[in-house]
Order: structure tokens, then sequence, then C-alpha cells
């Protein structure tokens, strides 16, 4: 493997630093245990890796994706055999298993709302009729109407799904026009969504954000629904949305490439910043 050159090593360390406070706050997103795995793997920090695998398979255990729990364990007993905690859970993990025997199949990964196959669009079968794209307004009302934060009238009002012409200036999200109109102030709406969807957080104002990845990726796309592809870890994109259940979206920059696309949700005052500032 390659030296790391002081910036390299300077971006892991503020990787390892950010990720450490997402993760201790929601222990079962194991997808940003994933990058600070990765992360303490390029540093050789080998005690830190295997200590993150272990934190990895029991996310998977808590949200009952066994199999996925056993494979990372295997990965672990390939370096350490004897390893007493792992031989432990995995013993644990094949008496659920026994007791589950018969059940349904094991949930899907977290997060699934925005989950896509890297490089393509889903497209409706012959025959099929052509539904509106599902832009998370569905669930973004069922979230504040439903749940009586706003009324029907404010949602209708301030609610807006982009048309198909390219976008020359970016559309700030639901979210922060519902706080600029003093409709629902941006802590509870973040809060309530980052819950709801089960998708990590992550403060943008605070990452050195990878403005020429971002610049791969369509402008006009990115402006269209204010999402920001703003890191890279190995075959993975790192992108921030203030919409996570946008899944128009996630399947148009899907397909601007061939990365795995990992969503985290973001302050809509810090990405509209940053999304002006390297799209303008």
């Amino acid at each position: 493997m390659a030296a790391l050159t002081p910036s390299e090593e300077a971006q892991l360390q503020q990787t390892i630093e950010m990720f450490r406070v997402i993760t201790q706050s929601q222990p079962q997103d194991y997808q940003s245990l994933e990058i600070l795995k990765e992360a303490y793997m390029k540093l050789g920090m080998q005690k830190d890796v295997m200590d993150t695998s272990k934190r990895i398979a029991e996310a998977y255990v808590q949200l009952g994706q066994l199999s996925s729990a056993i494979m990372e364990y295997e990965t672990i007993l390939q370096r350490f055999p004897d390893d007493p905690d792992v031989r432990k859970a995995l013993n644990e993990i094949e008496n659920k298993t026994n007791s589950f025997a018969g059940r349904s199949n094991e949930p899907a990964a977290l997060p699934s709302a925005l989950a896509t196959e890297p490089g393509k669009v889903a497209k409706p079968g012959l025959g099929a009729k052509t539904t509106e794209a599902d832009d998370g307004k569905a669930a973004m009302q069922r979230l504040f109407v439903d749940g009586k934060l706003i009324t029907a009238q404010d949602f209708g009002r301030l609610w807006f799904t982009p048309g198909n012409e390219p976008a020359t200036q970016v559309n700030e999200p639901f979210l922060q026009v519902m706080a600029d109109k003093g409709v629902l102030g941006l802590d509870k709406s973040l809060k309530l969504v980052v819950d709801r969807a089960r998708i990590g957080y992550l403060p943008l104002d605070k990452y050195e954000i990878d403005n020429e990845l971002a610049k791969t990726f369509p402008r006009a796309l990115c402006l269209k629904w204010c999402i920001l592809p703003f890191d890279r870890m190995s075959k993975s994109v790192l992108v921030a949305t203030c919409n996570p259940f946008n899944k128009q979206a996630a399947a148009e920059l899907q397909a601007a490439t061939a990365n795995r696309l990992l969503w985290y949700m973001t302050s809509p005052t810090d990405l509209v910043k940053a999304v002006r500032k390297i799209y303008r």
C-alpha cells in the first residue's frame, strides 16, 4: 500500500473524528461504522479496525440482519481465530437463528429508503402504468401533516416539486422553507426526519468537502434536488441531503456513478450554502 501524504493523513483523521461522533450517537448506523473502519485501516490502526468490526457485527445483530453479522464476525476470525468475544457472539447468533426458524426474511439494510443499484435508474416495465416520480412528498406529508405538526394547507402552500427543465439555482429544502416561513423550527423538523428515516446525521459545516468530487456530478441535478456528493471512501460516495425520502433524486444521482452512494442528513442551511458555493 502506497504511503499516505500528510494531507491524506489529515483528511483521514478528520473523518475518524467526525464519524466517531456520529457512531456514538447512532450505534446502529453500520454504514458510518464501515467508513470509520476503513479510515482506521488506511492509517494502520489495527486494534481500532477490529473493535469497529465488532461494533458493525453488533449493529447487524440489533437490526436483525444475522447473516450479515455472521459474515462480519467470520472476517474477524480469519485474523483472530481464538477471539472469545466473537466465538461467544456467533454461538448466540446460532441460538437466535434456531429460534427464528420458519419466520420471515431479514429486514432490508439501513437506510433502505434511498438504496439504488449503481449505474441504473428504475423504470416501469412494459405495459406498466407510469406513476409520478417519488420525490418524498407523500412521506413528508405523513410525517408533518398526519403528525399534526403543520396543516395540510401549509404543506400544500410550501411544498415544491421541481419540473423537468434544468435547474439554474438551488431549490431550497422543504425543511428550510418551513423554518423561513415560521411554520416549524429546524431543530424539531430535523430531529423528526432523522428519527423517522433512520439515517445518519452529519454536520456538513464541520466537514472538509471534496469540491472536485462534487463537480464530477451533474450540476443541474444537484441544484434541482439540493443534494451534494461531498466525499469518497474507496468505492463509496457520501451524499448530503435534507430529504431522505426522495427516491427520485437517489435514482437520478445513482445513474450518474458506478459507485455506491451513502446518504447522510444534514442541516438545510449548511447544505444550501455548500451547494451554492460549489455549483455557482
